[in-house]
């Protein structure tokens, strides 16, 4: 699917057919293009369009270079991120002749918010170099929401940790299961958002080596993105740092109940250990055994495996080890 746009008083505004404005469209952004579709911008664009397997290339050199006056960046941008699972995919955007292409496979929410915005409202969209400068700021703007978001809800996770509403253990370790999942889904998230904010960042400084159309502000504007991408990039370091100390403290919350366990467990081993010492001498059959014919020999035997289980009892008690 092609969207065209052109410009219309510094307003984005969408055409359909793209061959009969094809000299006044100032963006054309292909998803999921068709072979008739690609080869329709690139006569139009009067370039080469990268391919899928070209824009999933890990190398800087094959996501970031220029051909034939044409300037191709690629960067990975997520989509679906309402939940923790966002579809990650490559996004191209190539430059040539005062034109933008962006190429991609999926649907991050900037690519339905800008257009809109830009319809809407004067934005300075003239050419297809600040047709990119303004979406990018919105891509960027959309990752700071996407880690707005993610703080919050470390918070929520970290509350869960350390103030649990749940008073019995077999509760507790229930919520502690469910908050390791929950971890784990923010780690994942984090680390999608910061491999795109990587990819971000070395487009920007690309970006800000070639020339570009609308002098000192477009530069001052790119500088301010590679600014904002850097600041988010520490932002995202820094959560993801405090996502693992809450994956240590779980863990560790986790042990502290497993432990409290096995020490009840060997309290009460301790404690019934000297009656059950008592109760096997008594219960072994020899002859000569006084108390086995004495009247209090067995009332005695009672007495003895009470106190002996009481008293460790206590002396655990005082130590505050119960």
């Amino acid at each position: 699917m092609i969207k065209a746009y052109i410009v219309d008083n510094e307003r984005l505004r969408p055409v359909d057919d793209i061959a009969a404005q094809g000299d006044a469209v100032v963006w054309a952004d292909l998803l999921s293009p068709t072979a008739e579709e690609k080869k329709a911008i690139e006569d139009w664009l009067g370039v080469a369009v990268p391919t899928r397997e070209e824009m999933e290339e890990i190398e800087i050199s094959s996501r970031l270079y220029t051909e034939n006056d044409a300037y191709f960046m690629t960067a990975t941008l997520p989509a679906q991120t309402d939940g923790d699972r966002p579809d990650m995919s490559p996004v191209a955007f190539v430059l040539a002749r005062g034109r933008l292409v962006t190429v991609r496979f999926h649907e991050p929410r900037a690519f339905q918010t800008f257009p809109q915005r830009a319809e809407k409202a004067a934005l300075g969209c003239t050419t297809g170099e600040t047709v990119l400068i303004n979406l990018l700021e919105v891509i960027v703007d959309r990752l700071a929401d996407i880690l707005e978001r993610a703080g919050r809800e470390i918070v929520e996770i970290a509350h869960g940790i350390f103030h649990p509403a749940e008073t019995k253990a077999s509760k507790r370790d229930v919520g502690f299961q469910i908050i390791l999942r929950k971890i784990g889904r923010k780690e994942h998230l984090l680390s999608n958002i910061q491999d795109s904010l990587l990819t971000l960042q070395r487009l920007s400084g690309f970006l800000g080596a070639i020339p570009i159309k609308g002098g000192k502000d477009s530069r001052a504007r790119i500088k301010t993105l590679a600014r904002d991408v850097a600041s988010l990039s520490d932002h995202a370091a820094g959560l993801s740092q405090k996502i693992n100390f809450l994956l240590d403290a779980t863990l560790g919350m986790i042990n502290i109940e497993q432990s409290a366990i096995i020490k009840i467990f060997s309290v009460v081993a301790v404690v019934f250990l000297p009656p059950t010492l008592v109760a096997s001498i008594y219960g072994m059959n020899f002859d000569l055994m006084p108390e086995l014919k004495w009247d209090f020999g067995y009332p005695l035997a009672l007495v003895i495996m009470v106190l002996s289980a009481v008293l460790p009892f206590l002396y655990f008690k005082r130590r505050g080890w119960l």
